[in-house]
């Protein structure tokens, strides 16, 4: 069914950027709610960013480095990272709802159905 596959996490030194992408090969992603969390040892999942059919939000701290986007014609979402810092280092996830979008937005972990693997993000100082 819904398959969610994270790419793009790697290893980099404070101030510079990553994009992570994730790729829905179950459905047309553009049709439901998708979003990114992350985590870090000993701690439960934290978000990041969600965007539905209509527009998108971020995480109060993360607005205006952070930015959520997608290409509907390739299923694709993408989390384009800038001016990163230590404390962002974590394994984040893409997050998908089971359910057609709806004009509201979802930022707690137990509202959204399918989870991909997850991709490791270091940030060195």
């Amino acid at each position: 069914q819904v398959q969610l596959v994270e790419s793009g996490g790697g290893l980099v030194q404070a101030g510079e950027s990553l994009r992570l992408s994730c790729r829905d090969s179950g459905r047309s992603s553009g049709t439901y709610t998708m979003a990114w969390f992350r985590r870090v040892p000993g701690q439960g999942r934290e978000f990041v960013a969600t965007i539905n059919k209509y527009t998108y939000n971020h995480e109060d701290s993360l607005r205006g480095r952070f930015t959520i986007s997608r290409d509907n014609t390739k299923n694709m979402v993408y989390l384009q990272m800038n001016s990163l810092k230590p404390e962002d280092t974590a394994v984040y996830y893409c997050a998908a709802r089971g359910w057609s979008s709806d004009e509201a937005f979802y930022t707690r972990e137990f509202e959204y159905h399918y989870w991909g693997q997850g991709t490791q993000v270091t940030v060195s100082s």
